[in-house]
């Protein structure tokens, strides 16, 4: 509803996510999930949409319309156009009927009242999640931060095992974690934040790029993702897009984080399990159950 009723504003990710009392982490996580498509995509979707009632029931030129949606220059607008509708902008005007939608898994569409038309669901054909509650002890770990693609944290995650191994502090009951600080959907790819991480214990200290952090205790919605870890998107998507609206819970700001539960180096990518970990702030009554 906002969003309908702030188009001509610039509706940036940090403001929205405050209203809805979530980091900009969280709340691009759980919009994706619950619309199916992301921020940008979904505005840039509606004010497409509002483009044909303002074709058909104003006199206001088709440039003007460009600029009210966001599109700098007659050009762009009129491609945009095209490709959402079949037909340009000025043809659209001529014919009969006001009021075309884009498809949208969401069903969430423009209306000329500002009531938006349809609610987020759980899309057709998807397997049903398990989410387990889970309440964690704190953790104390060493990590390296790569700043970069998520793609390519392999060479930090080589030289903290490299390290740790000398040390004799890979292997027996150490966990294996990844914090993920930003989402690489809105931020740009040399500024995404990563911490590879390796739980140790209190004997252990900072030395050179090596620091020590505490991933903070609490409750926890835990989901399991089977396969590679270019597909976790999709697993986050569905547990704070889909899950959490459902669950009574509020995210806490703290990040999420993935425990690795086997290793990329012995296992195929599709056979890879990698445990979501979602920093949850129970509401007053509600007994999810702690496993």
């Amino acid at each position: 509803m906002h969003i309908q009723q702030h188009f001509d504003e610039p509706l940036a990710l940090d403001e929205l996510a405050a209203l809805a009392c979530l980091s900009p982490h969280h709340f691009h996580h759980v919009f994706t999930g619950m619309l199916g498509e992301s921020l940008a995509s979904h505005i840039r979707r509606l004010r497409l949409e509002r483009a044909t009632w303002r074709l058909k029931l104003s006199r206001t030129s088709v440039i003007n319309i460009a600029l009210e949606a966001r599109y700098e220059t007659h050009e762009a607008f009129s491609r945009a156009f095209r490709d959402s509708f079949g037909i340009s902008p000025t043809q659209y005007r001529q014919r009969e009927g006001v009021g075309a939608q884009i498809a949208a898994p969401s069903g969430v569409h423009y209306r000329h009242d500002a009531t938006p038309r349809g609610f987020w669901t759980t899309r057709r054909g998807e397997k049903a999640m398990t989410v387990t509650v889970k309440r964690l002890k704190p953790m104390r770990v060493a990590f390296m931060r790569h700043i970069g693609p998520y793609n390519e944290v392999r060479e930090t995650w080589d030289r903290l095992t490299m390290f740790l191994g000398k040390e004799g502090l890979v292997g027996g009951d150490a966990q294996f974690i990844g914090i993920c600080h930003d989402d690489p959907a809105v931020t740009p790819p040399d500024k995404i934040r990563y911490d590879a991480c390796l739980t140790v214990d209190e004997r252990f200290r900072p030395q050179d790029e090596i620091g020590v952090q505490a991933i903070a205790g609490g409750d926890y919605a835990v989901m399991t993702h089977f396969g590679p870890y270019e597909k976790l998107s999709a697993s986050y998507a569905k547990l704070l897009g889909e899950w959490l609206p459902r669950s009574g819970c509020n995210l806490r700001s703290t990040p999420c984080f993935e425990i690795y539960l086997n290793s990329p180096e012995s296992t195929e990518p599709e056979d890879l399990i990698t445990d979501i970990h979602a920093p949850l702030e129970l509401t007053g009554g509600t007994d999810h159950g702690h496993a």
